[in-house]
């Protein structure tokens, strides 16, 4: 079992402003996992309050783990559990703070800024553009570390 904690407020919004404050619900979180082109084969969704429960095996560990921060980095979501994580138990993510750049994201974590393109890769399609990160979001960090 894996357990990662996210900025309950700093994630993209999936509702209108009235319903933000809402923990989201599967059916919207499904959607958005749909949105992003990820294959949600084999994985299934609870919510429980503001922690989302992903169970099931992803057909490989790089997908469960964009299946964990594309629920993860939704406003609403404080948390994210895996039931088997046997296909996660490597994965490394970086929460960004104010002032990072995907540059010096990868100067801590990989030992050379130059290596930013590889975050930037491992994040598509929730990231769109290297300089498209905010403080709070959950990034993942290829073969790096903490």
């Amino acid at each position: 079992m894996g357990l990662w904690n996210f900025v309950k407020d700093a994630g993209k919004s999936l509702f209108g402003k009235a319903e933000a404050a809402e923990a989201p619900k599967e059916d919207a979180l499904k959607a958005e996992l749909q949105d992003l082109g990820l294959n949600t084969e084999g994985v299934d969704l609870k919510v429980e309050g503001d922690k989302v429960v992903v169970s099931g095996k992803a057909i490989d560990a790089e997908t469960k783990e964009k299946i964990i921060l594309a629920v993860g980095n939704v406003d609403g979501v404080a948390a994210v559990e895996t039931k088997q994580d046997d296909d996660t138990a490597d994965a490394v993510f970086h929460t960004v703070v104010k002032g990072d750049t995907l540059s010096a994201i990868a100067k801590k974590t990989l030992g050379n800024a130059n290596r930013y393109p590889e975050i930037f890769e491992a994040n598509k399609p929730m990231l769109t553009h290297p300089d498209k990160i905010y403080p709070g979001q959950v990034l993942r960090i290829p073969g790096g570390k903490a």
